[in-house]
């Protein structure tokens, strides 16, 4: 399983390297045919640096956070906002009820997503799909995603769901069947904002609620039985 120790994710690489490349193209361009620096020259140099500290932003690694350790709790997956807590029918895997706890990630959160709790991979499907707005019920089956279902040692199965939004474009998730899942490690990541859903048994004791914040790792979204 890939660890985490650089404070910019290796997936940011390639997306900051072009950001940066493509605003010196710009300022100089600019530079070029109106030489004579005005105002507006000092705007584009504040909006490209801005931009630039956004992108730069958007693949920070949280290496200083700590993961919480608490005997059957499920973990956040994802930095965001709660954006859903209701009882639906699971048809891909489960074909049964499941309480599914939807966090809402926008482009200023962490977009790396973590195990939620010790265990193992038993089953990983990737999804084509469409863009939908990331917070309508229906991207959940409907947009691009990544379905990942972990057992830990009491059979006690828990699914994940990464989906892509309108802005999302690029999921990221290299998991099989049989890797380990252990709490707080990377499962993936996905890129410009998005969604998790985790879907869990009816019985789990949920510890959020709607519109509560939560961090990766570090929030309990509920208590499995």
């Amino acid at each position: 399983m890939r660890q985490i120790h650089k404070r910019i994710h290796e997936e940011g690489n390639r997306a900051i390297i072009i950001t940066i490349l493509a605003w010196v193209v710009v300022i100089v361009g600019i530079n070029l045919l109106w030489p004579h620096q005005n105002w507006w020259h000092i705007l584009i140099y504040v909006v490209a640096v801005l931009f630039c500290l956004l992108i730069i932003r958007f693949f920070r690694v949280p290496i200083s956070r700590r993961t919480t350790h608490l005997e059957h709790a499920v973990l956040s997956p994802a930095d965001g906002v709660v954006a859903a807590n209701e009882i639906v029918m699971e048809d891909e895997y489960f074909h049964e009820k499941r309480r599914q706890i939807s966090i809402f990630m926008s482009i200023y959160n962490v977009h790396i997503n973590f195990f939620p709790f010790d265990g193992a991979v038993t089953y990983y499907k990737y999804h084509p799909g469409k863009f939908l707005v990331a917070f309508k019920p229906k991207s959940s089956t409907d947009n691009e995603h990544n379905t990942i279902v972990l057992k830990d040692v009491h059979g006690r199965e828990v699914m994940v769901r990464q989906i892509a939004g309108f802005v999302a474009r690029r999921i990221v998730c290299d998991l099989e069947p049989g890797d380990a899942a252990i709490a707080g490690e990377e499962l993936g990541m996905i890129r410009f904002g998005s969604r998790v859903d985790v879907f869990l048994p009816l019985d789990a004791e949920v510890d959020v609620h709607i519109d509560q914040k939560v961090r990766a790792k570090a929030s309990v979204l509920a208590v499995l039985k």
